[in-house]
């Protein structure tokens, strides 16, 4: 008997037993799917994040008063560093936020050749903007700069101008709105925005500029936003308590680690820092956002292949069991093909095909099925298809390996069997 007729005489068998082969695929089919759904998913999270955070730039960074940190769940927050050993190298300033006074005398003081400095105060979030006839949802986020806000945070100017000096200084109510904003209040024609009044969270302001779309994440929309001037959102919601942030921009990369270097050097004494005392502010670098996220998805990732790995498991031994009830249903079949010079080898070979076959047939169908759902989320982020074929192969390997030890022993068995003892088993 050649390896072809084992085979197909073993998908005769699997053909035959239908309703056996569903439950066992789709047991095995669950494990691999639960483990590329989730992949799928977590790599379509990454891909928006990088394209999020990249906006900023790698020749970017901010300086905040401690570490941002996200947890999902829980939305996000700012925290400090849970490590023990950074804690107790941080002194007893940690967490005071940075005041006006302390963003100026930076931006002042700090003249590293081609460097821009840009001052921010973050305003409320999940508020309404409105004219006298459309509004928006409460999605909008309000935040406050100068004038190099845009360059800095990677926006460019659809319609209408910039901030002027003199308008973030004096504070004027004027703004730059997002072009999902614009959409929702102008429809169609974002041109008439221009010199338009709206009412953000309720305040008047006069409009001075419409912002080109840019990459959002699910984690946040870029297009949702209504920019005014940082002495605006101090005056408005001084109540919020936030810290200021300090973005600085270099023009050539290879002066980052020289660039953030002077920072700390001149923000330390700006802070009021002795010598032998750490640092109480952060240092953020455009991609630090990111990979502090991806860390987190990383978690999320051993956690499922920790699932599908059990899943799995509970899989093989399922298999196991459905190749020895198939061995005693066929025991008379294994004498006969015994009694007509069939070899141990030919009968080892038949077991193990079948239970080979029926895992690749749950891997495949896990597969297909975590791609095709784990691409909806891809399709939510607005990051075209995923396959993560890494693991599509690991998956396709590891199913071959749990087949072929789910079948070893039945094969084993029906190959020993006595081919007379066999004929006259009832």
């Amino acid at each position: 008997m050649t390896y072809k007729d084992s085979l197909v005489l073993s998908w005769k068998n699997i053909k035959g037993n239908k309703l056996r082969t569903a439950i066992t695929v789709i047991i095995i089919a669950l494990g691999i799917f639960a483990l590329i759904l989730i992949i799928t998913a977590i790599q379509a999270a990454s891909n928006s994040l990088t394209s999020s955070f990249s906006t900023m730039g790698a020749n970017s960074f901010s300086i905040r008063y401690k570490e941002r940190n996200f947890r999902f769940g829980g939305g996000r927050s700012e925290t400090t560093k849970s490590n023990r050993n950074s804690k107790k190298e941080r002194n007893s300033n940690t967490g005071i936020p940075i005041s006006l006074q302390e963003a100026r005398a930076f931006a002042a003081r700090y003249q590293f050749p081609g460097a821009k400095v840009g001052i921010a105060l973050r305003g409320p979030g999940s508020i309404v903007v409105n004219t006298n006839t459309k509004k928006t949802n409460p999605d909008v986020n309000l935040f406050g700069g100068d004038e190099n806000y845009l360059e800095l945070n990677g926006y460019k100017i659809a319609v209408g101008r910039n901030f002027t000096h003199t308008e973030v200084s004096s504070g004027q109510s004027v703004c730059l709105i997002g072009s999902g904003v614009a959409e929702k209040l102008f429809p169609g024609n974002h041109a008439k925005a221009i010199d338009a009044v709206i009412r953000v969270d309720h305040i008047p302001f006069r409009v001075l500029g419409v912002l080109e779309e840019k990459s959002s994440s699910a984690f946040f929309n870029t297009s949702k936003v209504v920019i005014t001037s940082y002495n605006n959102v101090r005056r408005l919601y001084a109540g919020l308590g936030n810290s200021y942030t300090l973005a600085v921009q270099v023009n050539d990369l290879k002066l980052m680690e020289l660039a953030t270097g002077e920072a700390k050097s001149v923000f330390r004494p700006v802070r009021k820092l002795e010598i032998k005392e750490a640092d109480n502010f952060y240092i953020d670098k455009s991609d630090s956002i990111a990979e502090s996220l991806l860390t987190n998805l990383g978690f999320l990732e051993k956690g499922t292949i920790g699932i599908a790995f059990i899943t799995l498991i509970g899989a093989a031994i399922g298999l196991m069991n459905i190749m020895l009830v198939a061995v005693n249903e066929r025991t008379k079949e294994i004498g006969l093909v015994k009694a007509l010079g069939g070899t141990r080898k030919d009968i080892r070979s038949q077991f193990l095909f079948e239970s080979v076959l029926i895992s690749l047939m749950g891997a495949v169908a896990g597969i297909i099925a975590g791609i095709l759902i784990g691409n909806i989320v891809a399709l939510l982020l607005h990051t075209g298809l995923v396959i993560p074929w890494g693991w599509v192969i690991a998956g396709i390997i590891v199913c071959t390996v749990v087949g072929l030890g789910a079948g070893l022993y039945p094969a084993i068995k029906a190959s020993k069997l006595d081919p007379i003892v066999a004929l006259r088993y009832e």
